[in-house]
């Protein structure tokens, strides 16, 4: 890891806070520079094959983790399923986590290991999905994984197949009921002692906005000891589980965990506490990750698919100055720098799936060309159409590249008409290992309901 990685956060702070919009002449022509040593460094494009350092560069990690600037891009998926299958088949990394919920995913995780009861085909699981946004993970991309990773598994012993999972804090409803379900059939009395827990839960009768609102309010009073005491009793328990298989009591107890920490990400956004929410919900994605490798083992290895604001180390962007972590800069702080390998997606321009607000239909939203002081304008100075960055020692002493760039961040809403706000401050060779930049994207293809 270089020198520049380890520079105090506050000089960063500072960096970013000096930044000015207006090019000066000195400074095109340090970007006219900066346009040249990426062209000399870039590594085209076009198969697979074409990743080859990339892969072998990430290949001796303990966590790779892949992000994208939307929710809704066709090639950040396909790129991202290209890359997690060389690990996979290469250098034997055990599963993919990915930005999704925990229960309803975990179907897709039964499909690709054919466990008993498992569905008849990644489509009908996906197509079972109910959560907005649909699209995010029920689309063509995601079915030709789960079909490779199910083909993958064929033969492989029942320890060594690769698993996908959800990661996210969301959809607790879905995993409070997984809890009390299997509890109901396999041990009564710890049944009536979680249901007695899981009571004050139940009056909001799946709205977790109305639970929050009602603890704000002072209508209700919080779930916190009670979900707490289940997490507890099923770990202090454990001796109760021993004839079912450990992927199911794991499957139990991650349950539990997202009902408790859903309960206080809900808390922290209804009393505006934005940091707080935020990190929340990303401390219990990290934890899973790392519940994860520990449940595959001591050398277990694992990929992460989120968005770039999750895998792109936080303290190298303007999210420092809000008190916001994410995955990126605790896996680095956990695993350290030298077991943890940071990829970013990046595009100029294209199409891309996204809804007006939250909660509505899904539609084919055009992208406008990235703005001036970005780091997608600077790669389309490039004139190439796609390529990817390795970042070292080269790119972290160059004063230029150094700076702060915006760097694209669509979410699952998006308002093109808005885009000149979906830019993070970023110091691009610090916040990632490499990143994938394509000139023109296209929306990626949701399965037809």
């Amino acid at each position: 890891m270089s020198v520049s990685m380890k520079k105090p956060i506050t000089l960063i702070a500072v960096i970013v806070g000096l930044f000015s919009c207006a090019l000066g002449e000195h400074q095109q022509e340090s970007a006219d520079d900066l346009v040249s040593f990426i062209q000399q460094r870039a590594h085209l494009l076009e198969q697979s094959s074409d990743m080859d350092e990339l892969v072998v560069m990430a290949g001796n990690r303990r966590l790779v983790l892949l992000g994208e600037a939307s929710h809704g891009t066709r090639e950040y998926y396909a790129w991202r399923d290209s890359i997690s299958r060389r690990l996979i088949a290469e250098h034997g990394f055990n599963f993919i986590a990915v930005e999704g919920d925990w229960a309803s995913l975990y179907e897709l995780n039964r499909y690709v290991k054919n466990k008993s009861g498992a569905a008849g085909s990644a489509r009908e699981v996906l197509m079972g999905l109910q959560r907005w946004p649909l699209w995010m993970w029920g689309n063509e991309e995601v079915v030709a994984l789960a079909e490779w990773l199910r083909d993958f598994n064929e033969d492989l012993p029942e320890d060594q197949k690769v698993g996908f999972y959800g990661k996210d804090v969301y959809d607790e409803w879905n995993s409070f009921g997984e809890v009390l379900a299997f509890l109901s059939g396999y041990d009564q009395e710890l049944y009536e002692i979680v249901r007695g827990h899981y009571a004050c839960f139940e009056p909001f009768e799946g709205d977790s906005w109305l639970y929050a609102r009602s603890v704000a309010g002072g209508t209700a009073r919080d779930c916190v000891l009670d979900f707490e005491a289940v997490v507890t009793l099923l770990r202090e328990e454990q001796s109760r589980f021993e004839d079912i298989p450990d992927h199911e009591y794991f499957y139990l107890k991650q349950n539990a965990l997202v009902v408790k920490h859903a309960e206080r990400f809900y808390r922290y956004s209804m009393t505006r506490q934005d940091a707080r929410a935020w990190n929340s919900r990303v401390r219990y994605m990290d934890m899973t990750v790392n519940n994860l490798l520990n449940f595959y083992g001591e050398d277990a290895r694992g990929i992460v698919w989120a968005h770039n604001t999750h895998i792109g180390d936080a303290r190298f962007t303007e999210m420092q100055q809000r008190r916001q972590e994410n995955i990126g800069q605790l896996s680095r702080e956990r695993h350290g720098p030298e077991e943890v390998f940071l990829v970013g997606f990046s595009t100029y321009t294209g199409t891309v799936k996204a809804g007006a607000n939250w909660g509505d239909h899904m539609q084919k939203m055009k992208v406008p060309e990235a703005r001036r002081n970005t780091i997608e304008y600077v790669f389309r100075q490039t004139d190439l159409d796609s390529f990817y960055l390795l970042f070292d020692d080269t790119d972290r002493i160059r004063e230029d590249f150094m700076q702060p760039f915006g760097n694209r961040a669509i979410g699952v809403v998006y308002n093109p008409a808005n885009d000149h706000r979906q830019y993070v401050q970023t110091i691009v060779p610090l916040r990632y290992d490499a990143i994938l930049f394509f000139r023109e994207t296209e929306a990626l293809t949701p399965l037809i309901r």
